[in-house]
Order: structure tokens, then sequence, then C-alpha cells
């Protein structure tokens, strides 16, 4: 069985509809009740570790789409057996990047480093561009 909740226009009919989230924190709870949906009619195994993966995942996604995508403009998280998968979308048409830690002058960066948490908690992430502009960013987070 296969939970789906979705925002996005292209969304499917099967999905249950939620409200945009504009911040981390709504995204979050959507991710929970999804997982804790599919944990509840166990067809989804129900590992705490895996679940925190999936939210800060969630997390990053949502702040990057915030911080440097112009806002969320679609969100989906679909739940099958052993993964979530978080779909993000934003307005702009630039692809995540990874910066150094450390700026030329040897100073600390503040902030680049959510981009390479997506990349090492989820086992799929994949970037395209939307017909209209802007992007999706959709990774999968194994949930045991």
């Amino acid at each position: 069985m296969r939970e789906t909740y979705g925002t996005h226009a292209s969304a499917g009919l099967r999905e249950a509809r939620r409200t945009l989230p504009c911040r981390p924190a709504d995204a979050r709870r959507t991710v929970r009740q999804a997982v804790a949906d599919g944990c509840g009619a166990r067809t989804v195994p129900c590992d705490d570790a895996a679940l925190e993966d999936a939210l800060l995942v969630t997390s990053e996604l949502t702040t990057n789409a915030i911080l440097h995508g112009g806002g969320i403009t679609g969100f989906d998280v679909d739940v099958d057996p052993g993964a979530v998968s978080v779909t993000v979308c934003d307005r702009s048409d630039d692809v995540p990047v990874v910066h150094d830690p450390v700026d030329e002058r040897g100073r600390s960066r503040l902030g680049g480093r959510g981009w390479p948490i997506v990349c090492r908690l989820a086992r799929d992430v994949s970037v395209a561009g939307l017909p209209c502009g802007g992007k999706r960013i959709t990774a999968v987070v194994p949930l045991g």
C-alpha cells in the first residue's frame, strides 16, 4: 500500500489534499503524519531514526526553497513500504550547489550544509526543471 500526500498542481486525484506548507515545521508535520498513517496501516516499517532522517531532509529542502528558491510552490509526500519520498518545488531554475564550508580567507561560512545533508541521508535525489520555470527536487529516504 502506498500513502500519498500532495499539494502540487500536478498531483493525482488519489492524493489527500493538504495546505501548501509555508514553513519547514508545516512540511515536517505533514511527513510525520504520512509516515504515521503508513505505520498505522502496518504497510511501512516504523524506525524512529529513519523518520528523523526524513524530517531533517524535509526541513532542508523546504528551508532551501524558501531561502534560495523564491518560496515553496509544490510539496508532495509519498510513503511506500521501506521509504518516504519528499518532493519540494520552488520558483528558481538554479540547481543546488555545495559550497566550501570555509571562505577564501579561511573563515567559516554560515549555512551551505543543507544540500550535503540531503544527499547523505537520501538513497536517491533528483532535480528536474519544471515546464513553466522553477524546479522539483525529490529525495527518497529509507524508512527501515
